[in-house]
């Protein structure tokens, strides 16, 4: 099915939303830039005026009375000149005539506001413009491969972060019985049982606390379940039998979306305490 066209200016309505979209997009990425121009233009001064003072400072309360070392100097020295140089630059591009800066002089807020008449204007040509149900709900049917890559892909992260936590805790476990038993006193290898102690203390919290094998086997088992879902609708077996495209294309939709928020819910309750869990179970 072709997308429809202005009447006035022969453009897709896709293309308006796509045109839209990458508006959105580069003031999103244009803020960021500002923003981090913005913290250097004032942030290297002040990290300069306060290294001019520290060098002072130790002068005055170290070396009142014998000379700073030239590692000292060398140190403060080195570092006031890049910050110095760094905020000579810095002013050159925020206030030069050929500023290499796209926004420079030009307040975070007015890029904000900008951002926001943008995405108005996405919203009120997206209503006016909006395909029939049909339409949406394939193109949503398109999107679920990369929404199954992405679930996939954070199971696996987790699953690493499983699996690196639990040999860290073998390691260290068994780190622990042999340094004492090799070393009777263990005084010489003090430190290291501390070490390996702590670490086992962390990685047993962290493991309890953020549940990473929880989560990938949650994520796995919902990118299983809509890529089943898919391949079903793709096939036209049960429960996508239907003679009606769109009566298949609202059940997948529906199906789909449902499972995505009850992998949301499953997410909430990972992150609450386990009375919380109980409470919410």
């Amino acid at each position: 099915m072709t997308d429809p066209v202005n009447p006035l200016s022969g453009v897709t309505t896709t293309d308006l939303l796509i045109e839209h979209r990458r508006e959105i997009a580069d003031l999103t990425q244009r803020i960021k830039n500002r923003r981090l121009q913005v913290c250097g233009l004032y942030g290297t001064p002040i990290a300069l005026v306060l290294t001019l003072l520290m060098w002072a400072g130790s002068k005055i309360f170290i070396w009142l009375n014998s000379d700073t070392p030239s590692a000292i100097n060398n140190i403060f020295g080195g570092v006031a000149f890049i910050l110095g140089a760094a905020t000579v630059a810095q002013m050159m591009a925020e206030f030069s005539d050929a500023t290499p800066w796209k926004d420079s002089e030009t307040p975070v807020r007015e890029l904000r506001l900008e951002l926001s008449l943008a995405e108005e204007r996405h919203v009120l040509e997206a209503r006016r413009r909006t395909p029939p149900p049909m339409d949406r709900q394939a193109s949503y049917k398109e999107r679920i491969p990369g929404e199954i890559a992405r679930l996939r892909k954070e199971s696996r992260h987790y699953r690493r972060v499983h699996l690196t936590m639990q040999w860290m805790l073998f390691i260290s476990s068994a780190a622990i019985s042999a340094v004492t038993a090799w070393y009777d006193p263990p005084q010489p290898a003090k430190g290291a049982l501390i070490g390996l102690g702590f670490t086992v203390t962390v990685v047993t919290a962290a493991s309890g606390y953020f549940k990473p094998r929880e989560r990938a086997f949650n994520l796995q088992q919902t990118a299983d379940n809509i890529e089943q879902h898919t391949t079903a609708l793709e096939l036209g077996i049960a429960p996508y039998s239907a003679t009606d495209e769109m009566q298949n294309l609202e059940l997948f939709a529906t199906t789909v979306e449902g499972m995505r928020a009850e992998q949301r819910m499953r997410e909430q309750q990972l992150d609450q305490p386990q009375q919380g869990q109980q409470q919410v179970i």
